[in-house]
């Protein structure tokens, strides 16, 4: 199990970094925040980056990439809090489609996909969904069932949820889904689950990695007594606290990331751990990242609020800390 990143990888992470740098300020995630505004620029420099059919494979018009390749995407993503239906469609809707649905299925809905022309999320029954209510496709399941529905014959309420730079919404289904829209293999969502909770681990890491980079700068130029609070050991201690707990989420995360993308047996219990890491350092590093910043950190005005609402909401999403440690009691036999 190779858990070095390729030099490919790195000019992914690299490339996909300097886009982001262009076409998703935080003037842009402020917009979706405040007024509601759509991401539609920033989705379609994605579809024209080909970066929808990254994953998809190649005999349905995809690039044929790796689960590791999308997950360095996705950390970068998280890191400007990038809003949209990328994640939903990326690692949700399609890993969804890719599992449970034949080749036929496949061919029709990853196609679309790829070709950046459908977007897509997964729905559990009696629970939100993300960014349901701006995707063309929902995959609805209800644990035992998992069929395709189109957005417009769903009957769609928005959730007003503390984290707005990502939409949730409840849906439900009325009438009859034809049948070539019920995916044929239900019994694989679990893998597509899986895939689901390490991808939304990992953009947590760049969430993460984005509150500890402020909390940073900022005590290097803040002064108390004449000199920065950076240089005083209580401050170092905390820093210290959320690099240990920050390496340790993406060591977790990128483990459980090859072991999805290698289909290694213990790809399930590694996907508890990796949202059992990052459940715990989102909670150590937005708790410090506050308590380092102050009372700046409370306004509005300033950015830490939006990264601590985002990290907060990926915790929950798919289960949290605590849920999935009683996941992995319950697989080890505890």
């Amino acid at each position: 199990m190779e858990l070095e990143f390729t030099a490919d990888q790195e000019d992914l992470r690299s490339s996909v970094r300097a886009v982001l740098a262009r076409e998703c300020p935080m003037a842009l995630v402020r917009e979706v925040v405040e007024k509601g505004a759509p991401a539609d620029g920033l989705w379609a420099r994605m579809v024209e980056l080909d970066w929808p059919a990254l994953t998809v494979d190649e005999r349905h018009g995809g690039i044929g990439l790796g689960f590791v390749e999308l997950t360095v995407v996705l950390e970068e993503l998280g890191r400007v809090l990038a809003p949209g239906p990328f994640t939903a469609t990326a690692a949700l809707f399609a890993p969804a489609v890719r599992e449970c649905g034949s080749e036929e299925q496949a061919a029709r809905f990853l196609g679309a996909v790829a070709a950046g022309t459908t977007t897509g999320t997964l729905a559990f029954a009696r629970q939100p969904a993300i960014e349901a209510d701006a995707v063309d496709e929902v995959v609805v399941t209800d644990g035992e069932r998992v069929v395709v529905v189109p957005r417009a014959e769903l009957q769609v309420t928005s959730v007003d949820a503390f984290d707005r730079s990502r939409r949730l919404a409840r849906v439900e289904v009325h009438g009859q889904v034809e049948r070539s829209r019920v995916l044929t293999r239900p019994e694989r969502l679990p893998r597509a689950v899986e895939e689901a909770t390490v991808a939304l681990a990992v953009e947590a890491v760049g969430t993460c990695q984005a509150i500890f980079d402020v909390a940073l700068e900022y005590a290097k130029v803040r002064k108390q007594f004449g000199v920065p609070i950076g240089s005083f050991q209580a401050v170092k201690h905390k820093f210290a606290d959320m690099y240990v707990a920050l390496e340790r989420a993406r060591a977790t995360a990128y483990f459980a990331a090859v072991t999805i993308a290698e289909d290694d047996e213990r790809r399930t219990v590694a996907a508890s751990m990796a949202k059992a890491a990052v459940g715990d350092a989102q909670r150590i590093i937005a708790q410090e990242g506050i308590q380092i910043l102050g009372g700046i950190a409370y306004t509005w005005e300033h950015d830490m609020h939006l990264y601590v609402k985002r990290a907060k909401s990926a915790d929950a999403l798919f289960g949290t800390a605590t849920e999935h440690r009683a996941r992995i009691a319950d697989h080890l036999g505890v």
